[in-house]
């Protein structure tokens, strides 16, 4: 592969001397060093878990603290359903935040775009820790939320480094598996650590104080975890190794335009072949902790120590993941994967139905199947670019991904459980299982790059 040396385009002025002072990964040229796959696994894993972290405090919030604090003026449920709207909204802003910093990568750097990025999805994360409550500022509270909210979105867009891909490719070739799957542990352990904070809150609080000021300690816990993950990261992508690694492997940015016009069709099956384990995410993370909470008389730090515990098993079905598709292929294993989550779908919502012993069984087996799927989910959104296009078309593709996918899925289903039973939201589910089916049958060459 030829090593892309053209100079970065586009002013230089104050930004441009900013960017140098961090020194610009595409204008470095030293010699280089040897960097094994697993330094870059660290990287990878440290920044997917401080986002997924960011992600989880918000999720939860918005079931425990947002529909009695920015909401209070309606019923619970109501209220739940107005936080779900605002939570998909950094959804819908995702693919918007590519756009941006892909332009400021392009023109100013890497290490300027993930700095900014990360600055702002901190900002706004500690931001909402700030949002005064309906009684303090009527309307303007949910106003506030909700442009905190798309803040964060438009981070997270920027917020992808070209890590994951970059360990894809330095992969050993019968060893994919395995590291296709090392991006997706920050899900799970970010789940774990911000459960663990809400449940300990939650339990040692009362409720009016956890409800006036105890539910703002996650949020600057979140900005803390970021700043030490804004360093860690940059220490790594702007150093002249790993600016030799992207050049070399030509993993750089290019216009969303160009992308799209030369890989459309990647982009969408690659959104929709993950499909089932995006959606999911939401139905064993989010979705349950507002049903029980709303509809049965449990503690929520009962219910949170159960996802904590959940996600542990995700975090050891992620693993077997890859050991499993380095064997059978990352293809087969999401085709298996999407008919076992077809088949949760027909059970599940009797089961989470059932009491506290229904509860136990829909986690732990949600989270066994989630791991399965989304351990690989990864390599399918960036394995059909080329090598070229892979930098901003994997960035792309996975936000549009968690869009369809996740965005929607809290408040779909609760408002589906509701208003038709809770039998709707195994349909839901089911849509996505059938979605990913789809998806792979209709790339079958997926299963060339896999």
């Amino acid at each position: 592969m030829t090593a892309t040396t053209s100079p970065p385009t586009g002013g230089h002025g104050d930004p441009g001397s900013a960017v140098q002072g961090m020194g610009d990964v595409r204008d470095v040229r030293e010699s280089h060093g040897k960097i094994a796959p697993g330094e870059i696994a660290i990287g990878v894993i440290m920044g997917r878990t401080s986002e997924f972290f960011d992600f989880f405090v918000y999720a939860i919030a918005s079931v425990l603290v947002f529909p009695t604090v920015i909401f209070p003026y309606t019923d619970p449920l109501t209220g739940t359903l107005y936080s779900f709207a605002i939570f998909a909204l950094a959804f819908i802003a995702r693919p918007f935040g590519t756009i941006i910093f892909t332009a400021l990568d392009r023109h100013y750097g890497r290490g300027f775009k993930l700095t900014t990025a990360l600055v702002l999805l901190g900002g706004s994360t500690a931001a909402i820790a700030f949002v005064p409550g309906y009684q303090s500022i009527g309307h303007n509270a949910a106003i506030a939320l909700a442009v905190f909210r798309i803040a964060q979105g438009i981070a997270l867009g920027g917020s992808w480094d070209g890590m994951a891909s970059l360990l894809a490719l330095n992969a050993p070739e019968n060893r994919r598996g395995w590291y296709a799957m090392i991006p997706q542990l920050g899900a799970p352990l970010g789940l774990i650590v911000a459960a663990l904070l809400f449940a300990y809150l939650t339990r040692t609080l009362p409720a009016e104080d956890f409800l006036n000021w105890g539910w703002r300690y996650p949020f600057f816990v979140a900005f803390a975890i970021n700043v030490v993950a804004l360093f860690a990261r940059l220490r790594m992508v702007v150093t002249p190794e790993y600016n030799h690694l992207f050049e070399s492997r030509d993993l750089q940015p290019t216009t969303v335009s160009d992308t799209v016009a030369n890989h459309g069709r990647t982009i969408i099956i690659g959104a929709f072949a993950p499909l089932a384990s995006f959606a999911l995410f939401h139905m064993v993370s989010v979705f349950p902790l507002s049903w029980v909470f709303l509809f049965s008389t449990e503690e929520p730090s009962g219910f949170l120590l159960l996802e904590a515990a959940a996600a542990a098993v995700g975090v050891v079905a992620i693993i077997a993941s890859g050991l499993i598709a380095d064997r059978i292929g990352r293809r087969s294993l999401l085709g298996v994967s999407a008919v076992g989550i077809a088949i949760f779908s027909i059970f599940a919502p009797f089961v989470l139905d059932a009491g506290p012993m229904g509860e136990v069984v829909f986690m732990l087996t949600g989270f066994a199947l989630l791991g399965l799927a989304f351990g690989q989910s990864s390599g399918v959104v960036a394995s059909g670019f080329q090598t070229r296009y892979r930098y901003t078309g994997s960035a792309l593709t996975s936000d549009l991904a968690w869009m369809f996918g996740a965005g929607f899925a809290p408040f779909v289903a609760l408002w589906l459980s509701t208003n038709f039973g809770l039998i709707s939201s195994g349909a839901y589910l089911l849509s996505g299982a059938l979605a990913t089916i789809i998806a792979l049958w209709f790339n079958r060459n997926l299963g060339r790059n896999l």
